[in-house]
């Protein structure tokens, strides 16, 4: 009898044993299992982390009040718009108010800073928009919190990369603005808190 025949009657005796799983098929499903244990793991310990922070908010805003007395209030340049892709000179760096874009940028942390005439509309809403660089992991975890916490239409926060900050922070609301040489999560909640939401397109708050 040759080994084909054998093959086929060993087959049949057996119809409902599956084949041999080859080991490194084995160790890659171990594998996939434990990357997906880890990933849960730490998507759940992130989460934790936020509300922690974002439970904090009250009484980091409580103790920030009196930091509100360094917040500028430039000339208002006005809320007109202007066609897309038409480049707008605002006076003041980064611009709070004036001339922009009918489309604008939604909550959420950009690591590419978007067009500075959409982020004025953004203001306009009532977003706060908080410029970044390189504040400390510590405080990044803080903004993404925030971030998350305000993903409102008119009452959202954005933080957005600015190159050249340092540790330095700039936050920005419509005809506001604040510049912090660190970050200060009291003042900066503060900050948020009175000014999110109270754009002129649609004030919320």
């Amino acid at each position: 009898m040759g080994k084909k025949s054998r093959s086929k009657k060993l087959a049949a005796a057996n119809p409902t044993q599956p084949p041999a799983r080859r080991p490194d098929t084995r160790w890659r499903l171990w594998g996939a299992g434990a990357l997906a244990i880890l990933a849960l793991g730490w998507g759940g310990w992130s989460w934790w982390q936020g509300q922690q922070v974002a439970n904090q908010f009250p009484a980091l805003v409580a103790a920030g009040q009196a930091g509100l007395s360094r917040v500028e209030t430039p000339r208002d340049e006005g809320r007109g718009h202007v066609g897309p892709g038409q480049t707008v000179r605002y006076e003041t760096d980064p611009p709070n108010s004036g001339p922009h874009w009918t489309t604008w940028v939604n909550p959420g942390i950009y690591t590419t800073a978007p067009r500075n005439e959409q982020l004025v509309h953004s203001l306009e809403h009532g977003h706060i928009v908080i410029y970044y660089d390189q504040p400390g992991e510590e405080a990044m975890r803080t903004l993404r919190a925030w971030v998350d916490r305000y993903q409102g239409q008119w009452d959202g926060v954005l933080a957005v990369r600015r190159e050249g900050l340092g540790q330095r922070l700039i936050l920005t609301a419509w005809n506001k603005i604040l510049r912090l040489d660190r970050f200060d999560p009291a003042v900066a909640a503060a900050f948020v808190d009175k000014y999110r939401g109270r754009g002129p397109e649609n004030p919320v708050r």
